[in-house]
């Protein structure tokens, strides 16, 4: 190395490590502090995760950050210090759609930090299981996509579960091909979750129209799959293929270029009010003429924006619906608590899933 450069990097790298030293300390300090809440907590039997609180800590600090860090890296930064702070007193056993390296494992490693006891699960339906027999403390589950719409099985879930949702997480979407060669000599078929199927069918049909395409339980597992079987290939994340040490065919194969999934973090606690806050909940009316307009009246009458409404058939033979909707605010914010009161007079049934803070 030019001894030029050397002369002005050594005392760089040197600031550097004296950085990294005062920044452990201070860490350190704060783990300290940490462990002292954590012990006042016991005396009043408070959680361990507050997400309110959590919410507040980041968005304060990217409020005071001006410097060249983006906002989305002190979130995760400071994500990760609060996970393995928590993890001090005791590791949260977070749940979610398995094995190894799925898209539901990212989001809940964002969302809760890698201080975590993993419970990688086969199915939504463990997870949401997991969750509400206490095997697990909390729980992942997709429930949107940007291209695809509802996760029907989670919104069937959520109705009848005793679970609450917590939190929420939104992560960009890329698609790959793998094998275990890299290549697709000798590859016949190709597996993935049907939802990911869907969001590449695009693809597929204009570039390998002769693969057939069969379903699997989860991306993750179609990788495993394909790492045993050299006929398969597999669509999932470059996580995945890191893990069960595919090759990759192609990358961000996915047709809509700005593919995202919305996750949503599920326990037994309800989350306080953190300023920037969602309610979600599920409702039914009754089957006459007018009755979804006056569902949503009492929104409107108190000022509280809808951001989305889905809509699943009850199952009953008679046409009837569920309506799965979300809401701006905190049901304890005065407006959104006299809109709950009053949609609660007129349904057939009311269910608040939960309120939480928006996702970062």
């Amino acid at each position: 190395m030019d001894d030029a450069l050397m002369k002005k990097l050594v005392p760089l790298r040197e600031r550097i490590d004296e950085l990294d030293a005062r920044i452990l300390e201070l860490l350190t300090e704060r783990a300290r502090t940490a462990l002292q809440v954590g012990e006042a907590k016991q005396h009043v039997q408070g959680p361990v995760f507050r997400p309110e609180r959590e919410a507040q800590v980041i968005r304060r600090l990217q409020q005071l950050n001006g410097g060249p860090l983006p906002a989305s890296s002190v979130a995760a930064i400071w994500a990760e210090i609060m996970s393995a702070c928590r993890a001090l007193e005791q590791p949260a056993r977070v749940a979610y759609l398995g094995p190894e390296g799925t898209y539901s494992e990212q989001a809940a490693l964002e969302h809760f930090g890698h201080a975590i006891e993993p419970q990688p699960c086969a199915s939504f339906d463990d997870v949401v299981r997991a969750v509400e027999t206490g095997r697990a403390d909390f729980g992942m589950v997709a429930v949107e996509n940007s291209n695809e719409g509802a996760v029907n099985r989670t919104l069937d879930l959520l109705l009848t579960a005793s679970v609450k949702v917590l939190g929420e997480r939104s992560i960009d979407i890329r698609h790959c091909l793998m094998t275990r060669s890299g290549t697709l000599e000798g590859v016949t078929r190709v597996l993935a979750h049907p939802q990911a199927l869907a969001q590449c069918r695009g693809w597929l049909t204009a570039n390998h129209p002769g693969l057939a395409c069969e379903p699997a339980a989860s991306n993750a597992e179609a990788a495993r799959l394909a790492a045993q079987d050299p006929s398969l290939a597999a669509i999932a994340g470059e996580q995945a293929a890191r893990h069960w040490k595919l090759g990759i065919v192609a990358a961000g194969i996915q047709d809509d270029p700005h593919n995202r999934t919305r996750f949503l973090a599920i326990g037994q606690t309800d989350p306080g009010r953190s300023g920037r806050d969602k309610t979600s909940l599920i409702l039914a009316v009754p089957n006459r003429a007018g009755a979804v307009y006056r569902m949503l009246a009492p929104l409107a009458e108190n000022n509280v924006s809808m951001t989305r409404l889905e809509s699943r058939p009850a199952r009953t033979g008679e046409w009837e619906y569920y309506f799965y909707v979300d809401v701006e605010g905190h049901r304890e914010d005065p407006n959104v608590a006299a809109a709950l009161a009053a949609l609660q007079q007129q349904a057939a049934f009311f269910k608040v899933l939960g309120s939480y803070p928006r996702c970062p």
